[in-house]
């Protein structure tokens, strides 16, 4: 995709209006107290419902299947939640519980798997649970969750992890030159699947990048602008500026415009602008953030954003990097949509007497999901973050 091209596109939300669709309540931020109370509300209930031994949890309350503990993405995004809650403006009370979240995650870690470098396995390790394949976007969320946590503590163990998931996030790109569309970093390792997905290149670039940055190892950033490019080059819409989902080996492209899509790869440009102070990353950036809030804000018939239209789980992950960009680009309307989006979940899906996020169109329609309760956290808390902190997100 070329830069002339991205510049069309940014004009897909030209003419709205800074906050338009957006309650006028919701365009100033909540009172940092009021924000961080009800984050720690949130994962109070996470703590009191889904929380089982050895510092795991559920994955869905009531539990649902066999499993005693939930899947490695539900556990990351709970444990990316307490590291959110932890950088919150007095947020150090809850850095006990970060602690315990990342010290549990090694129950999944697969240090001589059977296919490539070692990595997060999709479900708790022997002796607690059977193991599972590989996904390397799982593996690239706990690398940014990691890489949060060094921003926020300096703890330099979590970037020697997450340069170990970057090898094998390496390990995952297409080197096959006959596929349709050549190269990109494969969703997983399991046979079912040979998706080349947005998800996973583009927090793979998002990685590299904060690698990058902490090194300055350009290998780091060769490998993070290949990811990019690729993405861009073969998933990147050219009607509305925001991109599909992946791409099969068969050529064909499932053409679904999920919000952490947007997210992760307006992060991406906007890294690859701080890291390089590349000024067309910046601006392709702030493009793929004004298609985005266009495209997720409308009104639906029922009088809901688009925004409902998406998983939790997915809008919490572009907020957060819509707050990333905001670091480098300060823009109102970004916190002022995640603030919206948070004002109606909690008036349409909160059980006030349990603290239960329940999201009617989850694929557990009667349960409250661990992946769910922990994006409202994460919404939350990052409410009642500085703005001069949102360059820790990732």
């Amino acid at each position: 995709m070329s830069r002339r091209t991205f510049a069309k596109l940014a004009g897909v939300a030209t003419g709205i209006a800074a906050g338009a669709g957006i309650p006028a309540a919701a365009q100033a931020a909540p009172h940092d107290d009021d924000a961080a109370r009800r984050a720690g509300a949130t994962d109070a209930a996470l703590e009191r419902y889904f929380a089982v031994d050895h510092g795991l949890y559920l994955e869905t309350y009531p539990k649902s299947g066999s499993n005693p503990y939930s899947y490695e993405w539900p556990f990351s995004q709970a444990m990316i939640a307490a590291i959110d809650l932890a950088g919150m403006r007095g947020g150090a009370k809850h850095a006990k519980t970060a602690r315990a979240r990342l010290a549990a995650l090694e129950h999944y870690w697969n240090p001589t798997p059977a296919q490539g470098p070692p990595h997060y396995a999709s479900y708790v390790v022997p002796p607690l649970g059977h193991g599972g394949d590989a996904f390397y976007d799982d593996n690239e969320w706990d690398a940014l969750g990691k890489l949060q946590w060094y921003y926020q503590t300096g703890d330099k163990a979590s970037v020697k992890r997450a340069k170990e998931i970057f090898q094998l996030v390496v390990y995952g790109w297409d080197d096959d030159p006959t596929h349709p569309h050549p190269g990109g970093v494969f969703w997983t390792q399991a046979p079912w699947s040979q998706d080349r997905n947005t998800v996973s290149n583009g927090p793979g670039a998002e990685v590299g990048l904060h690698l990058y940055e902490i090194t300055r190892d350009k290998h780091y950033l060769t490998w993070a602008k290949r990811m990019i490019d690729w993405t861009d080059s073969g998933l990147l819409s050219p009607d509305n500026g925001l991109y599909w989902d992946n791409i099969k080996l068969s050529g064909s492209i499932d053409k679904t415009q999920w919000s952490y899509n947007q997210g992760v790869m307006l992060g991406a440009k906007a890294l690859l602008h701080r890291a390089t102070r590349e000024p067309g990353a910046l601006a392709e950036a702030k493009a793929i953030a004004d298609a985005a809030l266009a495209f997720y804000g409308a009104k639906l018939d029922d009088g809901r954003t688009r925004y409902f239209t998406q998983p939790a789980r997915f809008n919490a992950i572009f907020f957060a990097n819509l707050l990333l960009l905001g670091s480098l680009a300060p823009n109102p309307r970004y916190l002022a949509a995640m603030n919206a989006y948070e004002e109606e979940a909690r008036r349409r899906y909160l059980d006030t007497k349990t603290g239960l996020f329940r999201f009617p169109d989850n694929e557990f329609p009667n349960s409250t999901t661990l992946l769910e309760q922990s994006a409202m956290v994460r919404i939350q808390a990052m409410q009642a973050w500085d703005p001069r902190d949102w360059r820790k997100l990732t």
